[in-house]
């Protein structure tokens, strides 16, 4: 039981990049967990926008459905040019 002479302190991350990168990171393990190949079925996702591509499994695909599928592909493309050696560093 809370101590009522505390005061209690209730947060959320509000970043929207961390907040797209748990859904992924979450949807990628449940898609692996039943056996899928889970870059195919994001991307199938994202192409169609039918949730049906992505497992129920650990809330999956309720997780999925909360990001729009714009966000979804701006962070993986944001992600894709941050790890890549051909990407010039800016000086």
């Amino acid at each position: 039981m809370a101590d009522i002479n505390n005061t209690q302190y209730f947060s959320f991350n509000t970043d929207p990049e961390a907040r797209v990168k748990k859904v992924l990171e979450i949807v990628y393990n449940a898609m692996a967990e039943k056996g899928y190949n889970p870059v195919n079925q994001i991307v199938g996702y994202i192409m169609s926008g039918d949730p049906t591509y992505i497992t129920s499994h650990k809330n999956a695909r309720s997780l999925i459905m909360k990001v729009e599928r714009d966000e979804l592909v701006e962070e993986l493309l944001r992600e894709y040019i941050k790890n890549e050696s051909w990407r010039q560093e800016e000086k």
